[in-house]
């Protein structure tokens, strides 16, 4: 048999791709310009949001969203233990507790009974993520958050405007996914995307926040705002800079730099053309790896129903009644077989960082058990057909035979 080395996530790059940079590095524009400009506009577009701000990473986007409401020392931000560390850091970057809660027994969801019994008084947001890119269950969510608006005291005007908990979306894994109907994106009161190199959709790094339309909130207001934010709390930008004595500019505050580039914005302006067959092909992918391993009751998540669409991130499985020392031993003999693996995730009570917090992850079962015996497949728009045969062959060969 054919031996393959198969990686897990490489970016999906073409010729249109490197001819879009080469513009870009060619037209003596390489910050933040029309490109970025552009792409923000199309983005918006396509989710169906009011406005779009590409900043530099999936993290910066979800750290502004937090900073716009202005939660910070004495709030607490709900968020999944079930996570990667930027859902919650962000919530330290500001100053404010996170409040870990678990998933459910049978989903990588939050338990949204313990993220109902966890608002309070100080509570100004949620953070729901929509791993792999299944979109959370936005209903149940606005629901809670409705019906806990007695405990809500806000400090803001946009939280003043909301008149209730945030709901701020890390949709980091779910550009392109959509629920009943509506994109991922317009529907939570901010939405989080990443386009890291490993992203279905890629500026190398980057994301970009979005919005919907909030009552007596202006949206180019709140635009503005993330672009002071961004900038050092620059009131020009340095394309605006360019007019005709147009030299002199404000700090108006002593804020941040996390713009995106138009040399990354370039990349993102042909991933947008070639997304939708990004998309059908990751779909592809899912249905013959789940028409292989569902049969063997290996656990997969559902990426495909009448509610929602998933953007198709990541393929993760749970192998049943693997120990740690055994799921470390499949990973191993896939590498073997040249397929890597991955984990997605090691809670995050289960970290250095968060432990110092005082988290453990006993208080957590339902999180360890889905980490407990997870593994990765590769998923990806760059695998062939004959990769996703060998990996499927690899994979059940071993499983059978552990």
């Amino acid at each position: 048999m054919k031996r393959f080395n198969i990686p897990f996530s490489p970016p999906d790059m073409t010729e249109a791709e490197v001819n879009e940079v080469r513009e870009a590095i060619l037209s003596g524009w390489i910050t933040t310009g029309p490109r970025t400009k552009e792409l923000e506009r199309q983005i918006a577009a396509y989710v169906g949001a009011p406005k779009a701000v590409c900043l530099n990473s999936a993290t910066a986007c979800l750290e502004m969203a937090l900073r716009l409401l202005d939660v910070g020392e004495g709030d607490e931000v709900i968020v999944p233990a079930y996570t990667y560390t930027a859902s919650a850091s962000v919530v330290c970057h500001v100053g404010a507790k996170v409040v870990f809660v678990d998933v459910q027994e049978d989903s990588l969801e939050m338990d949204y009974n313990a993220v109902e019994a966890a608002i309070n008084e100080h509570t100004k947001a949620i953070i729901p993520v929509d791993l792999a890119g299944i979109p959370c269950d936005y209903k149940r969510i606005f629901e809670i958050v409705e019906r806990k608006k007695a405990l809500f005291y806000p400090t803001s005007k946009l939280q003043r405007a909301l008149g209730r908990v945030a709901v701020c979306a890390d949709a980091a894994h779910a550009f392109g996914a959509s629920w009943n109907g509506h994109m991922v994106g317009s529907i939570a009161d901010f939405t989080s995307f990443s386009f890291h190199a490993v992203k279905n959709f890629t500026t190398a790094e980057g994301g970009a926040l979005t919005w919907r339309t909030l009552p007596g909130i202006d949206d180019e207001a709140l635009y503005h705002q993330v672009q002071l934010y961004s900038l050092h709390g620059q009131s020009k930008d340095a394309l605006a800079k360019t007019q005709l004595g147009a030299w002199e500019y404000d700090i108006v505050g002593p804020w941040y730099k996390c713009n995106m580039t138009d040399i990354m914005a370039a990349l993102g302006l042909v991933q947008m053309k070639r997304y939708p067959a990004l998309l059908a092909r990751r779909r592809e992918i899912i249905e013959r790896y789940d028409a292989a391993l569902k049969p063997l009751g290996v656990e997969v998540l559902s990426h495909y129903t009448d509610n929602y669409t998933s953007s198709g991130h990541l393929y993760l499985t749970r192998v049943p009644n693997a120990t740690l020392e055994e799921r470390q031993a499949i990973i191993v003999a896939m590498a073997e077989r040249g397929i890597a693996t991955n984990v997605h995730y090691k809670p995050l009570p289960m970290m250095t960082a968060y432990k110092a917090m005082g988290f453990d992850i006993k208080d957590f079962p339902n999180a360890y058990a889905h980490f407990a015996n997870e593994i990765t497949l590769p998923l990806h728009t760059r695998l062939t057909d004959e990769e996703i045969e060998y990996i499927i062959e690899q994979y059940t060969d071993i499983l059978r035979n552990r």
